[in-house]
């Protein structure tokens, strides 16, 4: 193997440092590292102190524009002469809205500080003249020795000195870093590894200088060189650095040099705050509430001119007196205007919508319809703003692997020396066989033919069935040596942990691919039983043999290959290469002999949905090596392009390779996955999936699971051209937009990494969108997770429609981050992608319950709640502008200031709160029956600008009826024994009353589902309403002050007089009469799908009636005899409703 100097030449192009870019201190030195200003170890993840809370809440909250909005309005209401309603009517309700959001974001700030004291306030052990004594994290500083043992987290970010296992050994786990519960292993220098006595540490390491990059985010990667006194510089790694908050497992303990700490750490600088997500839904309310403000300020504009006309023909008048000429009162009367009609934005919007969503968030966390049992999982909604998002689903974008299968790989066959392996058919070859019209028993038929069959040990990793493959490698076979070097390559090359247990040897893997493939090579009698950092012993077939590990070149997403190489027990030095087909055949020497017939094989397993990989073996010269080992070493103690210049390195060596074979792993689908594909179908939903997989491997997923189906017609799109690319997506276009809707085929768009990055330009995007739309499945192979972002967005940016990523990886998060909603599956790759969604759920048949059930109710309900929250105000508020039109408009209010005040807050808060977590139209196995019923929320169709409106218009007109019938029914009488006849407020207080009776019965009216808590919140509302005025009417006698003068005796004046029970059951009836009409009418002329399925559900209750009433007394063999007759008596009502429904 001969060194390219041009290479060579090229990884050492990056020497000089950037002083911006690298971190210089010296260790166990706090006087020589002071003037350098290190932040210490304290961490603060609360968002306020006590100094802060009130001015930086205040400044959250006022940043909602209608909260602002109220804060002027009550500004100008303490204006002398102004407001009509009282100086502080409007701000007392703005401060108990305000309050209860505060109090909310205290408690919870409240324990995130008491999560910061406990963490900041743990013990651990630092180096203190030649001993180590207890102190607390936040005293630590950067150069500190620190002592970490068993099971204790780490408590700043560490470069590993020394341990008590030999050569420096420590296993760590990361599962709050990156989700991963499986172990890691670390190991200091062996320069360092021997300085286990603090009095060791404290000769050789103090004023030790250590160079490495500045505090990033990086969880991967690290570059650093230590120099101790009268050493050479030795290069420091990420397998030397122990990050804050993994936990140190299996080690006793370990000694490390603080290099960050505090908000320097990589955790630290990893818990940035996810993208801030904001409903469709509450924008579109945000963009309502504007319409609603220009109409205020119109109604507003129309009042004051109005009142400044009537100021100038009447203000001659003996009985007025202005003191401003006409213009200036009208100009004035705009602000006792503004005032009047303020809360036609309601105040209390906000509050309803976040304790409803908290609590629609609490039933989706304790939903045990989606806990998964196996690995005692909820479901989680890390977020609570977009549960009504989760209803208005229109494209699903799904990773494939741990997402729609298990992600719990099995070894199931393999390709050695030009031979395949393995019996058994996979979930894909059902795709397949189906795709194909064949039946799965005659496919397996002729696979098996003349193939011996012998289970051998299985367990979940290991599926293989086929005796040839040992019998080969026993019986002399003429390829039993590639046999053999293909299981020593399984055995050898990969960073499996083994963990001896009392039940045995427990693998740590850092992927499920790698159990699979350690578990294989166990099965054939290759085992490996011991791992140091220098060796890998393995017991073939009963005998230990141990590898000296020389290098590990890591796998990473752009090498697509993993290399080790090691010193044989025979003194061979050899390099194991395993990797995707694409980056091991570039690498081959010439002239393979298993070349052609191994990629026949890879074809093979890619069509039955199995994910391969290569195997490939270089022997290398040892002068050679040791050439390439002083590039490979220069580039390891490099600060800066440190993964580059590896990489380059990596380069030189993975050459000339032989290919042995190929591995084939099935990746099974997890349960329920086709039936809630099928199922999202029904419902209208998209699913895109979007994968790294062979493309043949995710077609026959795509037919196993039902994502495509034998009447679709594939489109599929593999070019490598950008005029290639246009060119065959605008003849698809052309081809099927000539067609009818009514002759048009079902179709299915395939397209591959390869051609989606032409397909994503500026020029094409646009049109490969328009394909996308005319398909009803859309998968995407072989794709990076950027192209999986950039698919996201392109659906996103450019369509009306809500989208919704889901998938388990850290490679699924920025699709996850870029779609409207992300979910999150919490599977064995670990918890990033969990951590980094809005909703996490175990498992994706769990889709159906969180969209259908929980997303389609969250949608309708708050959809509900807002409109009646505007509807309720408008009802109320334009009374006010009727009353004005009679008085001169004179902006005098109709109602007593207080009683005005609690309306929001409490007359018709809890009530609709109550049916905005409750309220469902139809039951939840109905939507599981009929998934079209989810199609309202994609529709729009309980909140749209034309609802809206129509709420709007049926308060304006309630308003009108609450105002005008009062005052006429007591417009020509003296209602009351003593003559007297009525007056402003007392009249007040009867429109007032009917507001409260029609909003309550309103929403009654509006409720489905009516459960004892919306009996009593609905009724017991209306009853304290009644129980005020009886209190409040009688308050002004207890008083000193005029609190309460304005309706003082006014109930117990009414209770007298008939004409006021007229008046609150007349009102109410002429309002709700129209309401309840056009639901009759509307339900029986123009019926919806959930009025269809309500109407069956009734059909079911009247069965189950007829049922009862049949069954005159219980009997234990009453069932049996029922049994006979149950299909007769089914069919007769199914006729009769029917019959209904014609």
């Amino acid at each position: 193997m001969a060194v390219d100097i041009p290479m060579l030449d090229r990884i050492r192009k990056k020497k000089a440092l950037d002083p911006d870019e690298v971190r210089t201190f010296s260790v166990n030195n706090l006087e020589g590292n002071a003037h350098l200003k290190f932040p210490d170890n304290t961490v603060r993840t609360s968002k306020y102190t006590i100094l802060t809370f009130i001015p930086l809440n205040l400044f959250y909250q006022f940043c909602r524009v209608a909260n602002f909005y109220f804060l002027i309005i009550s500004a100008i209401q303490v204006i002398p002469g102004v407001s009509p309603t009282g100086q502080f009517t409007t701000l007392g309700t703005l401060l108990v809205v305000l309050g209860i959001t505060a109090l909310k974001e205290a408690y919870e700030d409240f324990k995130r500080h008491q999560q910061d004291n406990k963490v900041n306030n743990s013990s651990t052990l630092v180096l203190r003249n030649g001993q180590f004594v207890p102190t607390i994290w936040s005293r630590l500083t950067v150069g500190d020795i620190v002592q970490v043992t068993n099971r204790q987290y780490i408590p700043a970010d560490l470069v590993i000195m020394s341990s008590s296992e030999p050569m420096g050994m420590c296993y760590i786990e990361t599962a709050n870093l990156d989700g991963e519960t499986n172990l890691k292993i670390r190991q200091a220098l062996e320069e360092t590894a021997p300085m286990t006595e603090p009095d060791q540490l404290q000769r050789a390491l103090t004023n030790a200088t250590i160079n490495c990059e500045q505090p990033n985010n990086r969880l991967y990667n690290f570059q650093g060189n230590i120099q101790m006194v009268d050493s050479e510089v030795l290069p420091l790694g990420v397998k030397q650095v122990l990050l804050r908050g993994a936990m140190l497992r299996n080690t006793k303990w370990v000694n490390g040099v603080v290099i960050f700490s505090g908000p320097d750490t990589k955790l630290m600088k990893n818990s940035s705050k996810a993208p801030v997500k904001l409903s469709n839904l509450e924008r579109r309310t945000n963009k309502q509430i504007i319409f609603i403000f220009i109409f205020q300020i119109l109604l507003c504009t129309a009042c004051a001119i109005a009142n400044g006309v009537w100021v100038q023909n009447n203000g001659h008048s003996w009985y007025v007196r202005f003191s401003n000429n006409p213009a200036t009162e009208g100009a004035l009367s705009f602000l006792t205007f503004l005032i009047l009609f303020n809360n036609l934005i309601p105040i209390s919007l906000y509050v309803s919508m976040e304790a409803v969503k908290v609590l629609q968030a609490y039933f989706i966390n304790n939903d045990m319809n989606m806990y998964y049992s196996v690995n005692n999982t909820p479901a989680m909604a890390r977020t609570s703003n977009l549960n009504e998002e989760l209803g208005q689903i229109d494209y699903i974008f799904s990773d494939k692997t741990g997402t729609l299968t298990q992600n719990l790989m099995q070894f199931r066959k393999c390709s050695i020396a030009g031979i395949s392996y393995g019996m058994g058919e996979t979930e894909a070859s059902a795709g397949a066989a189906l795709r194909q019209g064949s039946r799965l028993e005659d496919s397996m038929d002729a696979y098996a033919d003349g193939v011996p069959e012998e289970p051998q040990a299985e367990s979940k990793h290991f599926g293989f069935v086929d005796a040839r493959l040992l019998r080969n490698l026993k019986g002399g076979h003429a390829t039993a040596e590639v046999i053999r070097e293909f299981l020593v390559l399984l055995a050898v090359c990969h960073t499996v942990i083994p963990e001896v247990e009392p039940t045995g040897i427990v693998y740590q893997a850092s992927s499920p691919d790698e159990s699979a493939l350690i578990a294989a090579a166990k099965a054939f009698g290759f085992e490996l039983v011991g791992r140091t950092p220098r060796t890998v012993i393995i017991n073939v077939q009963g005998r230990e043999a141990s590898y000296e590990v020389l290098n590990i070149l890591e796998f990473n997403s752009t090498r697509k290959r993993m290399s080790v190489i090691v010193r044989t027990p025979e003194g061979k030095i050899l390099l194991y290469c395993k990797g995707a087909d694409t980056v091991i055949y570039e690498r081959l020497s010439p002239d393979q002999p298993y070349g052609d017939i191994t990629i026949t094989h890879l074809e093979q397993f890619a069509s039955e949905g199995l994910r391969t990989l290569c195997l490939a073996v270089a022997e290398l010269d040892p002068a050679q090596y040791e050439e390439w080992n002083k590039i490979h070493t220069e580039a390891a103690i490099s600060i800066t392009d440190r993964e580059g210049m590896l990489d380059r390195a990596a380069e030189l060596v993975e050459r000339n390779l032989f290919l042995l074979g190929a591995t084939a792993i099935e990746d099974k689908l997890q349960e329920g996955v086709p039936d809630t594909i099928h199922t999202l179908a029904q419902a209208g939903i998209k699913l895109w999936v979007l994968t790294g997989d062979k493309q043949e491997t995710a077609i026959n997923i795509g037919f196993a699971c039902q994502l495509l189906t034998e009447q679709m017609e594939l489109i599929v799109v593999n070019e490598d051209s950008l005029k290639g690319t246009l060119d065959e997506i605008n003849k698809n276009i052309e081809k099927f937009e000539a067609m009818n809707s009514d002759t048009r085929p079902i179709l299915a768009l395939i397209i591959d990494g390869a051609t989606l990055q032409h397909a994503l330009t500026e020029s094409i995007k646009m049109r490969l969108l328009r394909l996308g739309q005319m398909c009803r499945s859309v998968i995407c192979c072989r794709v990076s997770p950027l192209q999986k972002a950039l698919v996201v967005k392109l659906v996103k940016d450019n369509l009306q429609a809500i989208t919704l990523a889901i998938g388990d990886g850290a490679n699924d998060v920025s699709m996850i981050q870029a779609a409207h909603v992300g979910i999150g599956i919490s599977g064995e790759e670990g918890l990033q992608a969990a951590r980094s969604s809005d909703y996490a759920i175990a498992q994706f048949r769990f889709l159906l319950p969180l969209l259908l059930i929980h997303g389609r109710n969250s949608y309708r309900r708050i959809s509900k709640l807002i409109l009646y929250s505007f509807y309720k105000n408008i009802v109320l508020y334009l009374t006010q502008f009727w009353f004005t039109v009679l008085n001169g408009w004179s902006g005098q209010t109709y109602y007593e200031r207080l009683t005005l005040t609690a309306y929001n807050v409490v007359w018709t808060f809890f009530p609709v709160i109550i049916m905005g977590v409750l309220d469902k139209d139809v039951g939840e196995d109905m939507v599981y029956d009929h998934p079209q019923l989810y199609r309202t929320g994609p529709e729009k169709y309980h909140f749209n600008t034309k609802v809206f409106w129509g709420w709007v218009g049926n308060g304006l007109f309630h308003s009108l009826l609450i105002y005008t019938f009062p005052a006429l029914i007591f417009r020509h009488t003296n209602p009351f024994h003593s003559g007297q006849d009525i007056d402003l407020f007392t009249l007040g207080v009867v429109s007032y009353t009917c507001v409260v009776l029609t909003v309550n019965l309103k929403l009654g009216i509006e409720i489905r589902y009516w459960t004892w808590m919306n009996h009593l919140f609905v009724w017991g509302s209306i009853l304290v309403y009644v129980l005020w005025l009886m209190i409040f009417g009688v308050f002004f006698e207890l008083s000193t002050s005029d609190v309460g003068s304005d309706i003082y005796y006014s109930i117990f004046h009414l209770y007298r007089t008939p004409l006021f029970y007229l008046a609150i059951i007349l009102v109410p009836f002429l309002c709700l009469w129209r309401d309840i009409s056009w639901k009759y009418v509307y339900r029986t002329s123009l019926p919806k799908s959930y009025h269809i399925v309500q109407e069956m559900m009734r059909g079911k209750d009247d069965e189950k009636q007829v049922l009862r009433a049949a069954s005159p007394g219980r009997s234990r063999h009453l069932g049996y005899s029922f049994s006979q007759e149950e299909g007769d008596l089914n069919r007769s009502s199914v006729v009769g409703y029917d019959s209904r429904l014609a």
